[in-house]
């Protein structure tokens, strides 16, 4: 079965770095635009980042344009998510997803992975 798992979740301080990766398995990876996308406490799910099926392509979210960074290596089957300069209201629940035959994520979502936490304290 398909399955994505995050990691690289944790707490770190305000100006910190992180990186999140994703690890797919059950799925042809390069069929799939892969995003992440993150739920605060009583917040909705929002969109983050996105990276076209072959990788060269990359949109944000305005809130983390030029301090995350998404990228790909289809050889792994692994999306990572960069992220600089942490702000406390980065601070959610970061879930990878997986979208089949399109570039762009910003639809309907076919697989979500389980989520990794990140806390960023100030």
């Amino acid at each position: 079965q398909v399955q994505l798992v995050e990691s690289g979740g944790g707490l770190v301080q305000a100006g910190g770095s992180l990186r999140l990766s994703c690890a797919a398995s059950g799925l042809t990876f390069d069929y799939y635009g892969m995003g992440w996308f993150r739920q605060a406490p009583e917040k909705e799910r929002e969109f983050v980042a996105g990276i076209s099926r072959g990788g060269g392509t990359a949109y944000y979210t305005d809130s983390v344009k030029g301090r995350f960074t998404i990228s790909r290596d289809n050889a792994k089957n692994t999306v990572y998510l960069q992220m600089n300069s942490l702000k406390p209201e980065d601070t959610a629940v970061y879930y990878c997803a997986a979208r089949r035959g399109y570039d762009y994520v910003r639809g309907n979502i076919d697989y979500w992975g389980q989520g990794t936490q990140v806390t960023v304290s100030s």
